[in-house]
């Protein structure tokens, strides 16, 4: 079940997938895709994981996108772990994601990981402003009215820790949508400092369940 809010005067939809809907545009949203991210572990050396992140993550993507139907898609920055993870894409998972995009007004908003997978198509851009709202990969503190990610946050409840949007009078943050992604807790210090008095974290998980942060 999906959590419906306001931001901007604009109804949005927290999805349990990690995934923002926003109704009156047709347009879904996601953040942090990470693909690749067991490819530039191993390749660098680092810890082994499972090379299904991508597949899982294109899994949920899709499902969403079935469920949704969006004319637009976002993409709001480090959708690939690196520019090298952009690269070596299976061909499988490439032709899985090139038939998500089929039809769709898709965006890819820089990250701090990459800056967009341009041989992969679709529009690449810094930051996209629709209506009242703007959307960008890190949140600018200066900003009201944004939408972004980044910080892939996340909270306990009942000794459980489940990624979460964070929501106030002036943002939101997504959380990471990809597999594999980790997260920082909503007590650190820099999201402690972005997010206002009375702000909610709205939970993943079975259902978007909002919870005061």
């Amino acid at each position: 079940m999906h959590h419906a809010f306001t931001l901007a005067g604009e109804t949005l939809h927290a999805l349990p997938s990690g995934a923002l809907y926003w109704p009156a545009q047709s347009l879904l949203c996601v953040s942090d895709l990470h693909f690749g991210k067991s490819e530039r572990l191993a390749r660098r050396g680092g810890a082994l994981l499972p090379p299904y992140e991508t597949r899982a993550t294109l899994e949920k993507l899709e499902a969403d996108i079935d469920r949704t139907a969006p004319a637009q898609v976002i993409c709001l920055g480090d959708s690939f772990d690196d520019l090298a993870a952009a690269d070596g894409l299976e061909e499988a998972a490439r032709l899985r994601l090139a038939r998500l995009m089929a039809g769709r007004d898709w965006t890819w908003i820089e990250g701090n990981h990459d800056a967009g997978p341009v041989e992969i198509g679709g529009t690449h851009r810094a930051t996209l402003t629709l209506g009242p709202l703007t959307f960008r990969h890190i949140a600018d503190p200066r900003k009201s009215a944004e939408i972004s990610g980044h910080y892939h946050p996340k909270t306990r409840l009942k000794g459980t820790a489940r990624p979460c949007f964070l929501l106030d009078t002036h943002r939101l943050i997504l959380p990471a949508y990809g597999t594999y992604t980790g997260g920082l807790h909503t007590n650190d210090a820099a999201l402690q400092g972005l997010m206002q008095k009375g702000a909610l974290a709205i939970l993943t998980g079975p259902r978007a369940l909002p919870i005061p942060l």
